[in-house]
């Protein structure tokens, strides 16, 4: 199993931007997949599993601000296989994301573990 803290995320409707008829990761989302390769480079969490996964998100929102939980699940995801946690986000068989205590920035602790 790997734990890895990080940033708290974009929401899905930042993280994703229409060009041209085209969809394209935003600029926030792009700077999110970076912070979240070096969050990973730095807690020495790149596993880059290939098997079926269990994820665990626990989520510390920053504000007392109402938020859909939902809506931060994408970008944890595209972030993790950008940074080459795991190989593609389909291989998540099994997902769970629960709210905790705030805490001043935000911050998600995910873990990550094969399942047979």
């Amino acid at each position: 199993m790997t734990r890895i803290t990080l940033p708290w995320p974009p929401s899905v409707n930042r993280y994703w931007r229409s060009v041209n008829g085209r969809t394209l990761v935003s600029r926030e989302g792009r700077a999110y997949r970076a912070a979240v390769l070096s969050e990973v480079l730095l807690q020495g969490a790149a596993q880059h599993y290939r098997g079926r996964l269990r994820l665990v998100i626990i989520a510390h929102p920053p504000d007392r601000r109402r938020r859909d939980l939902d809506n931060l699940v994408k970008a944890i995801q595209d972030g993790l296989e950008f940074a080459g946690v795991f190989e593609d986000d389909g291989q998540i068989d099994d997902l769970c994301i629960a709210r905790a205590e705030r805490m001043p920035g935000g911050r998600v602790v995910v873990e990550v573990e094969e399942v047979e």
